[in-house]
């Protein structure tokens, strides 16, 4: 990964047009961060402070949740697991990931294909990596996406703030204090895309 220091150093940031497949082959590196953080979860519990803010499409073809978050949430959700999430699961030959959330008070299953994820974030470290996501899914399975390099957070990046696009942590809307309302508008860079 980079670093704020590269292009000072005479490293430059943005990987220049390629006849090889460099930025794809970073999104799936960094994808394969994504779920190798997630079966560590699920096999061990999330150490210390960690958490995962995780950002999905809705609208994205395979994904299963309660119709009335897919009202509320249309295009877009974030879910946050920290303290209250159950049956975390990922299942890299269906590439699909399934956790357990309360969405104010009702428990809820969610399936969630690893292509609709847009985000992944952990900001205990500060983390944050962005994939892309095209608005309208392949027709096939030969079709491929256009791929945009993801973009890894730096130390200096700040904490996440309220946003309306996005969703609960369980175990807030379980004490009924309403939906903690989380951003990963933070967590992103600014100016070109670049690898992290």
């Amino acid at each position: 990964m980079s670093d704020d220091h590269d292009e000072e150093n005479g490293f430059d940031t943005a990987i220049p047009d390629s006849l090889m497949p460099y930025d794809s082959w970073i999104e799936d590196a960094y994808r394969q961060v994504m779920l190798r953080a997630l079966e560590y979860a699920a096999a061990q519990g999330l150490p210390g402070d960690h958490h995962f803010y995780l950002t999905f499409r809705t609208d994205w073809p395979g994904v299963e949740m309660p119709d009335r978050l897919r009202a509320q949430y249309p295009h877009e959700i974030t879910i946050v697991l920290q303290h209250q999430f159950w049956d975390l699961k990922v299942d890299r030959t269906h590439q699909i990931i399934s956790v357990g959330l309360s969405f104010g008070g009702i428990p809820s299953t969610l399936v969630i294909p690893v292509a609709a994820v847009s985000a992944f974030a952990d900001p205990h470290i500060r983390l944050a990596l962005r994939f892309t996501v095209p608005e309208q899914p392949p027709v096939t399975a030969a079709a491929t996406p256009n791929v945009v390099p993801v973009q890894a957070a730096t130390a200096d990046t700040a904490q996440p703030t309220p946003a309306a696009d996005t969703a609960a942590d369980g175990a807030d809307a379980d004490k009924g204090e309403g939906s903690q309302v989380v951003s990963l508008a933070a967590f992103r860079k600014k100016g070109p895309a670049g690898p992290g």
